[in-house]
């Protein structure tokens, strides 16, 4: 009996403790492996009314064995066991009361296939928890309050193992323990020196736009790494200059992004997407770190200009500092009003060089200005066949019938506008 007690704690010496006073008692508490990859765990109320909970998992919580071994044991009585367990039912408790009693076998020790019955979570199956699918499906009374117990230490376990694994740097090319290593978003794993080594050189030097995993897989597809894996690793200061650097380069792509004007936020808030900027609420924004709903201009609560072209004609109707501008000032704002000016005479800008610069094609809309070579063109987006000069639709096996044809006059033999060009080929720039 003591044997087979001394082999159980050289193999698993962090799942038995026994009774110093008494050697017969001892508890097992054992976990539930479910494999080196993670299993679909569907928690499920009695009550059909509410939502299952669904998980992926890859260890279940201890279940917790008190033992009392008699003096007939091994020989002539199987073991006194009495299971405690945090999740699984009274019902499926005492059936798997009955299929551990049932192992045992006159003359054999027992306690060990225990062990391995539980944590390799092959009695699962004989409760009927284990669906074909490989699906587990764990029937509580409260699943919202048995999840948080099994991702808390699922998470544990998961933490435990890594730290005692050893793993290899792909930056150092040397093996270092889990606990010395980090495990990023994307599965590599570095040592948390070369990781800090690169990142706070990167974040001194201001090199944070592509700051990740430093694979060259991940280099290659330029995978960033967010906020809590950098901070796991870098000083709280090299963290604010970080995320300093990141907004800065933000605003200096995007120069319509402002701050939200809440104090206690801050955060950059971009323009609508273009699907809602048509609408005339381009003005409008949402800070998507705190809902707060302001106007892009003058930081107030959202004050929106229906119809802002027709607020803008009417502006430039009246005259430079009569009375009705400063009473459209006074009502929508002096800055307000001077933005949307500036944005519709370049719209109006912008307009006017598509239309005398450009040729929309007749297929996509797209617009493309012509440098120099023919008047047949091919759009670049849909592949029509059209002319520079008119904006027809070209046949695409005969495109220079077109410029033979005496019933288009300002196409006939104008292939070329100017007979000095070189006959290159078509030079095209695709404006939008």
């Amino acid at each position: 009996m003591s044997e087979e007690i001394l082999i159980l704690e050289s193999i698993f010496p962090d799942f038995i403790s026994t009774d110093q006073s008494n050697e017969s008692n001892l508890k097992l508490e054992i976990p539930v492996q479910l494999g080196d990859s993670s299993r679909t765990v569907v928690l499920r109320s009695e009550d059909t009314s509410e939502a299952p909970l669904t998980l992926s998992l890859t260890s279940l919580p201890p279940l917790l064995l008190h033992i009392v071994l008699s003096a007939t044991y091994p020989s002539e009585a199987p073991p006194d066991v009495s299971i405690r367990s945090s999740w699984l039912p009274p019902p499926l408790v005492h059936r798997l009361h009955g299929l551990l009693t049932a192992m045992w076998h006159p003359g054999d020790g027992v306690l060990y296939d225990w062990v391995e019955f539980i944590r390799g979570g092959e009695f699962l199956t004989p409760l009927n928890l284990s669906l074909p699918s490989g699906v587990l499906e764990i029937r509580h009374p409260t699943p919202q309050r048995l999840g948080p117990l099994f991702t808390s230490y699922d998470d544990s376990a998961r933490s435990a193992t890594f730290s005692q694994a050893s793993y290899s740097c792909a930056v150092c090319l040397t093996s270092v323990k889990g606990a010395k290593c980090m495990q990023l978003a994307c599965s590599h794993v570095f040592c948390r020196s070369c990781l800090y080594d690169y990142w706070s050189f990167s974040i001194a030097e201001g090199s944070v736009e592509k700051l990740g995993c430093p694979d060259p897989a991940c280099v290659k597809i330029g995978r960033e790494s967010g906020e809590e894996e950098i901070a796991r690793v870098v000083s709280e200061e090299e963290v604010r200059r970080w995320r300093w650097l990141k907004e800065k380069i933000m605003f200096e792509k995007d120069p319509s992004l402002v701050h939200c004007p809440m104090v206690f936020c801050q955060h950059p808030v971009p323009k609508p997407p273009e699907s809602q900027s048509d609408s005339g609420a381009d003005r409008l924004r949402i800070c998507p770190a705190c809902s707060y709903s302001f106007c892009g201009f003058c930081k107030r609560t959202y004050c929106s200009i229906s119809h802002s072209e027709a607020v803008v004609l009417e502006y430039l109707a009246f005259e430079e500092g009569s009375r009705e501008r400063e009473l459209m000032e006074l009502r929508f704002g002096r800055i307000i009003l001077r933005k949307l000016v500036a944005k519709y005479q370049e719209d109006e800008l912008n307009k006017k060089w598509l239309t005398d610069s450009t040729m929309a094609c007749p297929g996509c809309t797209l617009n493309i200005e012509k440098s120099h070579g023919c008047n047949h063109m091919t759009c670049s987006r849909c592949k029509m066949h059209f002319c520079y000069r008119c904006g027809f639709k070209l046949s695409p096996t005969d495109p220079y019938a077109h410029f033979s044809d005496r019933n288009k006059p300002s196409c006939y033999q104008k292939l070329f506008d100017y007979v000095s060009e070189e006959r290159g080929g078509d030079d095209v720039f695709v404006v939008g």
